[in-house]
This record gives structure tokens, sequence and C-alpha cells, in this order.
């Protein structure tokens, strides 16, 4: 009896001490004088992982919270965690509620709460835990301790199963990716990791310094990483993903990417998951009826999965998410995600005769050379007779005229193999593959009425975008969001006749619109002068151009920046002008060249012909912040002769 209170003594004096280190850990973590800006601020975040034999982990995370003002005190009002049940296992162990004036308040199990994620096209059944740790006051903490096992996946009441369920899928392998960085400020962060020594453990720490001590006992080694005093990096618009510029941890035990490749093939060689069907095999004839070669056959092929698979996942399958569906199974669904679409993709040509292997990539970021799984999507790759392989992407390409999307351009990617491949990067996609042209004629009438006609064609990206209008709307709105996109010239604008290639037929030809249009009062008018911007220099479908939005006031950027794709703009328009006309004011001929974009521009006048051109050369994707003198003046002067009119005297 004596034990078991002196026992429980302890308990208590340990518990009070903790208690009372909280406090003042968080009397000392500073206010809204040191953290200005923040509404809360992490104290500590505290994580220990054991790593077992089989590449299973066992994650113990602690970590502090401070509320600083009402609106921090209202976001920490509930705090969430997301999970996989079929990768991972979570528990809550600890919640308690420290006041600013020392008061302990423990949140009790039944306000945690377990319930389906919120989700949209990938119905896999992804959960959420929600602690209703209700009203906070600036200064008071919140402390969480929480338990994992599992492993992690790129895809972020439930029943914690046998450790042999969440075993990774690489048996005996560990990768971890640890974020040092948040969107708000935390005090310190601790990443500790204890593993067997055998296991040949690699790793590197990205964008910035870390303290690390390494340490060995019983046969195991014990990793520390910490970093103090994180603040959020003010993030600058469009720039790359923070993963890219942030500090962050990769940790692996594979060796390279080639053994991770070989066994991305292995693994769904082993499950069959490319095995054809009596019905996929006729569908396959079908489909390649009339096919003119090797690059017609895939085509076929990767335009069918595009646009007959629809995206929406309603089973993930075996839960590590390596080991895509079996063909048939995504066939007779007509459904699924990207690795379901690949996979279809790739029975699909193994059942024409084609060599085809699953790849990943990581679709917003950049993969590092640490092999720790950095993906987030699957894409399938064939083998030319020229023994090239070829990229192809059936989720990208629905209604685009491309069999890998240029939209991916500047990513990497791991082909799976059976000899193993490393880790290789898309290339640039030439501005000329996805031109966007419009030639037009126009004729201004005294009174400032204009009418005219043009000619729209686009290619690539550019042709998927303008397509955009038709196929990511119903048909019954095509002529009103036409109509929309020609208003923002001028509301007056009256569309005298319209015709365009089949939106649908998008394999046949580039996209084609003509135009023929009147706009009364167009130009102001008066007994000396007329006023106006051709159509074709305003911008005209400014809205199928995604450079148009960046903000060309800002001077200088720390970042990457990332826009759509490349694209070349070839803009032209002769205007008829009533007769005895002079330009008194024009914009002057703009011609910039640079790394990022070039950019001209000019009017010129031949007797009564107005004659407008403008070219504009995207030249990539993904540009360093030394793109970005030429790709801001490119914006500002597009949008400068835009907004800057023509002024004419009789």
């Amino acid at each position: 009896m004596r034990i078991k209170l002196l026992t429980l003594f302890v308990l208590i004096l340990f518990g009070s001490q903790a208690s009372a280190q909280t406090v003042e850990l968080l009397r000392q973590a500073g206010t809204t004088k040191e953290y200005p800006g923040a509404g809360y601020i992490v104290v500590y975040d505290s994580t220990s992982v054991n790593v077992q034999e089989t590449g299973l982990s066992y994650y113990s995370n602690s970590r502090l919270f401070k509320a600083l003002t009402l609106s921090g005190a209202k976001e920490l009002a509930v705090i969430k965690f997301d999970y996989d049940p079929l990768t991972a296992f979570i528990r809550i162990e600890k919640v308690r509620i420290i006041r600013s004036n020392g008061g302990v308040e423990v949140i009790a199990n039944d306000k945690v709460y377990d319930y389906p994620a919120p989700a949209h096209s990938i119905y896999w059944g992804a959960r959420q835990k929600m602690i209703a740790i209700g009203r906070l006051e600036p200064g008071d903490g919140v402390e969480v301790r929480f338990f994992k096992k599992g492993f992690a996946y790129a895809l972020l009441a439930q029943q914690e199963l046998s450790d042999e369920y969440y075993i990774p899928p690489m048996r005996g392998h560990f990768y971890d990716i640890v974020e040092f960085f948040a969107s708000f400020p935390i005090k310190e962060k601790v990443y500790n990791l204890i593993i067997a020594k055998e296991k040949k453990l690699q790793y590197k720490f990205y964008n910035g310094k870390v303290d690390e001590k390494v340490s060995e006992k019983n046969g195991k080694i014990c990793y520390t990483f910490s970093v103090k005093n994180i603040m959020p990096i003010k993030q600058e618009p469009k720039m790359v993903a923070l993963s890219d510029v942030a500090p962050k941890l990769l940790i692996s035990t594979s060796p390279d990417w080639e053994t991770k490749s070989k066994w991305f093939c292995g693994v769904n060689e082993d499950y069959g998951s490319f095995k054809s069907i009596p019905e996929i095999d006729k569908k396959v004839k079908e489909i390649l009826k009339g096919a003119k070669n090797e690059m017609d056959s895939i085509s076929k092929l990767n335009h069918w999965v595009a646009d007959e698979i629809r995206y929406s996942g309603l089973t993930m399958g075996k839960g590590e998410g390596f080991t895509l569906h079996k063909g048939e199974m995504d066939f007779n669904d007509r459904c699924g995600v990207c690795k379901d679409k690949a996979g279809m993709l790739i029975t699909m040509l193994r059942s024409a005769g084609f060599v085809s292997y699953p790849a990943m990539t990581m679709a917003g970021s950049r993969i590092d050379r640490i092999p720790a799984d950095q993906f987030n999507h699957s894409v399938t790759i064939v083998k030319l007779r020229s023994g090239e392989y070829k990229l192809l992407d059936p989720t990208w390409v629905p209604f685009t005229r491309e069999e890998w999307s240029s939209r991916e351009q500047q990513q990497n990617y791991l082909m799976g193999l059976p000899e193993g491949a490393d880790l290789k990067e898309t290339p640039i996609s030439s501005p000329e593959n996805h031109y966007f042209r419009i030639n037009g004629t126009s004729q201004l009438a005294n009174d400032g009425t204009l009418t005219g006609e043009f000619i729209l064609v686009a290619e690539g990206q550019s042709d998927a975008n303008v397509r955009s209008l038709f196929t990511r709307s119903y048909k019954a709105d095509w002529q009103s969001n036409f109509e929309k996109e020609l208003m923002k010239i001028s509301p007056r604008i009256e569309i005298i006749e319209m015709s365009y290639t089949d939106p649908y037929a998008y394999l046949l030809q580039p996209v084609q619109i003509k135009v023929k249009y009147r706009i009364p009062n167009y130009a102001i008018a008066t007994k000396n002068e007329i006023i106006f911007t051709p159509v074709l220099a305003s911008n005209l479908f400014g809205s199928r151009h995604s450079h148009i939005a960046f903000d060309p006031s800002i001077e200088n950027r720390n970042y990457p920046f990332v826009d759509a794709c490349s694209k070349l703009i070839e803009l032209n328009e002769v205007i008829t002008l009533p007769t005895n006309m002079t330009i008194k004011f024009k914009p002057e001929t703009i011609q910039s060249k640079g790394s990022g974009v070039d950019f001209e521009s000019t009017y010129t006048l031949d007797e009564n012909m107005l004659k407008f051109s403008q070219k504009v050369v995207l030249k990539k994707r993904i540009y360093q912040p030394e793109d970005w003198r030429s790709f801001r003046d490119a914006v500002k002067y597009q949008n400068e002769f835009a907004n800057t009119p023509v002024v004419l005297k009789f």
C-alpha cells in the first residue's frame, strides 16, 4: 500500500512539475511584440520515430501551441489531423489546455472525433481526427500528443490493426519527408530517428541549416535534427511549391532511384496489373482500326483512355498506393484516378504489341536526389521502335492535342523498368508547339463604328485553353461563353457571323474560330480626331493567357516562379482608316529579349492602312528569379499596348 501511495505521489509530483515547466515555456515563448502578424505560434514540435526491421515505423509526437491573438485563439479552437487508414494508424494520446494563469484542463476522449475527410474525385476513405479544444484566450496554450504507426503516402471510428498491416510496401525500407517550415512561427522543431545500424540510411537537409546529432546505442543509431526560430516564408505570387525552397529533411534507406525503379516495376508485374482479357483485346483492335503508323496507334490508345476512363477514384485497391489496379477492373469500371488511367493504357498498349511500363512523377513540385517517395502522380511510358521511351499521360490530355501534357514540362519522373532507371526530368517544350495566332482585318468609320473579322488558330496547350471555352461547359452555353470573351473588348459588340471547328474532334485539327463583328461607337470620334485601340491589341481572349495575370509591379523575386506552359503568341491586324487620316499618337515600337520572355509589338501606317503586330515568346514553364525582368516587362508591355489607344487626326 505504501509503495502504491509513493508511486502515486511521484506521478502527481512529476505531472505538476511538467505542468509548471509547460507554463513557464508558454510564458517565455513570446507575444505579438516578438511575432507581429502571427495569430499563434508553436512553442515546440517534437517527433520521435522508431523504425522496426520490417520498415514499420512508430511515431510519437508532442507539440505545444500558444495563442497570441483572438483570431489565433479561434484558429486553435479546433485542431485537425489528416490520415489514411489504409497506410497508417493514429491515436490522440493527450490533449491539455494550459491557461495563461497556470490552470490546466484535460480534454476528454469524447472531444476527439474521427470521421471521413471531405473528398472530391478521390473516394479512398481518407479520414480526419478533430479535437474540439473550445474557447481560448490570448496567452493560452494547447498541448497535443499523438501516436502513429505506418508509413507516409503522398495522398493525404478507426480500428487499430496488427503491425503487419502497416508495413511499408518496400518491405524493410524506411523513408520520410520532414518539413521544417509552416505558415506560423515555430520556436523549435525536433525530429529524432532511431534505426538499426544495418540499415544504410542516407539523408540530406535542403534549403537551410539544421543542428544534427548522431549517437549509437545497443546496435541502433539515433539521429536528431533540430531547428530553432522557424519563421513563415514570405511567399511570392505564383512561386514554385514551398517544398522546393523551404527547409526540409529527406531520409531514405533505399540506396538509389534505380532500386526504386526496379521495385516499382516488379510489384506491378507480380500483381498482374497489366494482364489483358479478351474484351480489352477486342476494344484495342477496334480503336486501332485505320491507324496509320506507330505514333498514330499510340495516340489513339492514349486518347481513348484519356477520354473514356472518367477521373473518379472509387477504391484505392492495395493500400500502399503503388500497385496499379488490374486492367480488367479499370476497363469494367470505366473510371479511376491517375494510376488507373495509366494502368489501363499500359494494358492496352501491351495488348497491341507495344512494350510499356508505369512511371511516377510529382506534379507541382521538385523531386530531389534522396530516394524518398516524392510522388503524387502516375503516368505511362511506351518503348518506340527506335528504342526511346516516350512519356504518355492519359490523365492530363483529355481534349488536348498532346500525348504528354506540356503543363508537366521541367518535371521530374521515375520510370518503372525491369533494368531500373534513374530520376529524369521532362524537357522544355518549344513555344512554337503551343502557338496562339489571330489574324484580323477591320474598317473604321468616321462615326467610330468598327467592322471587322478575325481568324484564331491555336495548337498544343494554347489549343486546349481556347477549346476549353467549349469542352468545359454545356453545349447550350458555348455561344454565351464566346460572347462574354468578346464583350470584354466592348459591351456594344455585335457578332454578325461565327464558326468554329468541332470542339470534340480535337485530334483532327487545331482549333480554329472565325468571327465577323460590328461595334457601333467603338472609337471616340470628333471632327478632328478619332481615338481607338485595335481589337487585337486589346488582349482579346486574354483569359486564355495565364501570364497576363502576373503582377508586373513586383520589382524583384527571390524564388523561382511558375506559369502554365511555354507559348508563342502572334497577333496581326490591318485596320482600314477613313481617308486623309494621319497618326497623332501611337504606342512606340518595343522590342525586348530576355532569358524568360521575348516581346515585340509595333504600329505602322501605310497610306490609310494601320497595321498592328505583336509577338510574345514565353520560353518555359518554370522560371528562375533572373528571368523575372524579361517576363515582367513582357506582361507590362502587353498590357500597355492594350490600354493605350491610337490617336488619329484628319
